[in-house]
């Protein structure tokens, strides 16, 4: 979701913007702060100038990865479907495409929740708040599509999308983005229903 020429950047944002890369390629673990140093082009001393740790650096990436990726997918959400009343499903339809680009490689908030066991840990909150705005963002879109007691349908679909993207990792398509709207479609209609 990152790409660009860097030598213009500040040293802090060049490591951040090659630990992005390279945590989302190849997992948080994996990628030891030398690396980073070493892509990025700058100075240990520079690094831990920005970065204390590398806790604090992938906390950041985190941070980070959360504005870009829900901005980008409020704005294709709302590109998707101008009428509010479609856009819960057409979140999926914004999965697929995203799931059909050819550096997806899941969900960088999941990767790191799997990687990284401790709950306690910054980077597990850091995650974990990601898919609470994302949560919070589907419940709006519920809410404004007119659909009643949206929250436990707010959580429904969460689980949805993560399935999806798991999913999608596994057989290298974008066709559990369809099926899980398939599934949200039923589930809006149950509600509609019911009501």
């Amino acid at each position: 979701m990152e790409a660009g020429d860097t030598s213009s950047q500040s040293p802090r944002e060049r490591i951040l913007k090659t630990a992005s890369e390279l945590f989302y390629a190849g997992g948080v673990r994996a990628v030891g702060v030398d690396t980073v140093i070493a892509h990025a082009g700058v100075a240990k001393a520079s690094f831990y100038k920005y970065f204390p740790s590398k806790n604090d650096l992938i906390v950041a990436f985190l941070k980070r990865r959360d504005a870009v990726l829900r901005q980008w997918l409020e704005q294709t959400v709302e590109r998707l479907s101008p009428d509010p009343a479609g856009r819960p499903l057409a979140v999926f339809d914004a999965l697929a495409q995203r799931f059909s680009s050819k550096d997806f490689r899941g969900c960088a908030f999941i990767n790191c929740m799997v990687e990284l066991a401790d709950r306690g840990h910054p980077a597990r909150t850091a995650a974990d708040e990601h898919k609470r705005l994302t949560t919070t963002y589907i419940f709006g879109l519920l809410k404004q599509a007119g659909v009643p007691d949206p929250e436990d349908l707010a959580q429904e679909f969460m689980i949805l999308m993560d399935g999806a993207i798991v999913t999608a990792v596994r057989e290298g398509s974008p066709r559990a983005a369809h099926s899980a709207k398939r599934i949200a479609a039923m589930l809006l209609q149950q509600v509609s229903v019911g009501s």
